[in-house]
């Protein structure tokens, strides 16, 4: 019998739009007994056929989506040319000389779900995050190493996303030469090691590779204060732009002592970035008990919005950063302020830092809008896939 799930009644709209997602609510009979990851065909409620993707039982998202056309077949050959065909668009990364970590295939965004794919310098670093990238894993393995280009393939399949798929996590070798526990890469020119192994996300934060560096304009001498610094990013490029002074803070005592060290790779002067452990809520609340003041402040939060049930207490602590910004910001100063959760619209953070910007009785401009990096595709049909956005205001 074929595997299939058949739609309830006028719930086809977001898959004929070519949505990615099929959520569970919207299923009305699983045909077949499809087991975890399996290829499936999507029928709509008077048994149309719409679409085929992998199957999985244990999460809200029922059903990844791989392919629309009927014709196409979810094999090892299916894997292999999504694969190429994501390298190829890399293409604008891959020959820039200055650009030696950068994202080769952005799951959903590449029609590749569930597949991360990152590369620095000579190895290549894959996550596998749902059902149906783990039943393909060893014709995607093929399928990077038919690629060429690099010593090693490292797994970091670590992320909290494979529990809810119904998967463990796995870390480790899975193709080449063991990579090194830190491995120095080069971005514009400023260089950093990365632990592949250990470093969040894939080691290194790649979908801020543009912004670290459009942050420069935004500078011009004058004292920075950096929150969520992790290893350094923006208070190193922020140097690089002139400024005379820098704070940056951090609540990892390892992200600093990493920050620290990429100031001596880089021949940064001892002294020019105050690098400080702190939990960055309570040390700018103690920055503004000081009267402390900066020309720019920078804020990079972790995620606080993991999924939309965590908006209300994301949207709290989103408020309370900006809003201590902004009473830090000298007149004519510049914020520049991300947020990088999934379940917080750009729209809402806009309403977020307006609304501090309010209670912090200042008059603010938006003058940028920012985003993920060029490699970090967002897919029309697929908005979830912007995920990073950020704002330059000025006060």
């Amino acid at each position: 019998m074929e595997r299939s799930i058949t739609l309830k009644r006028n719930r086809e709209e977001p898959l004929l739009r070519r949505h990615p997602w099929l959520f569970s609510g919207a299923v009305e009979k699983v045909s077949g007994d499809p087991e975890l990851g399996d290829t499936v065909e999507i029928l709509s409620s008077k048994g149309e056929w719409i679409a085929r993707g992998a199957y999985s039982p244990h999460s809200q998202i029922r059903v990844r989506v791989w392919t629309w056309d009927p014709d196409e077949v979810v094999d090892a050959d299916f894997i292999a040319s999504r694969v190429s065909t994501a390298l190829h668009h890399r293409e604008l990364e891959e020959n820039d000389e200055n650009v030696q970590a950068y994202r080769e295939i952005h799951a959903e965004s590449d029609m590749l779900p569930g597949v991360v794919v990152d590369r620095y310098a000579d190895f290549r670093v894959v996550q596998i995050l749902s059902a149906g990238a783990e039943q393909w894993r060893e014709a995607l393995q093929d399928a990077l190493v038919a690629q060429g280009g690099c010593k090693g393939l490292f797994e970091r399949s670590d992320l909290e996303v494979r529990a809810l798929e119904g998967l463990e996590a796995r870390t480790g070798l899975m193709w080449g030469n063991e990579p090194p526990e830190h491995l120095q890469i080069q971005e514009g020119d400023l260089k950093y090691d990365v632990s592949i192994r250990t470093g969040q996300k894939t080691g290194f934060y790649l979908d801020q590779r543009h912004n670290r560096q459009n942050v420069r304009k935004w500078i011009w001498g004058g004292s920075v204060l950096d929150g969520f610094c992790y290893t350094g990013g923006f208070a190193l490029n922020a140097y690089r732009a002139g400024a005379s002074a820098i704070l940056a803070l951090d609540s990892s005592e390892d992200a600093i002592h990493q920050a620290a060290q990429h100031s001596e790779i880089n021949a940064i002067p001892g002294g020019a970035i105050e690098w400080r452990v702190a939990d960055v809520f309570s040390e700018l609340r103690k920055l503004r008990d000081e009267d402390r003041s900066f020309d720019v402040v920078i804020l990079d939060p972790p995620r606080f919005a993991p999924t939309s049930a965590h908006i209300h207490k994301a949207a709290r602590g989103y408020k309370d950063i900006n809003l201590f910004a902004f009473k830090l910001l000298k007149p004519g100063g510049r914020l520049i302020t991300f947020s990088c959760s999934g379940g917080v619209s750009p729209e809402l953070f806009q309403k977020i830092v307006s609304d501090a910007a309010l209670d912090a009785g200042v008059n603010a401009q938006i003058r940028e809008w920012l985003a993920q990096s060029s490699d970090h595709p967002v897919a029309t049909s697929f908005p979830e896939g912007r995920y990073l956005k950020g704002l330059v205001c000025t006060v």
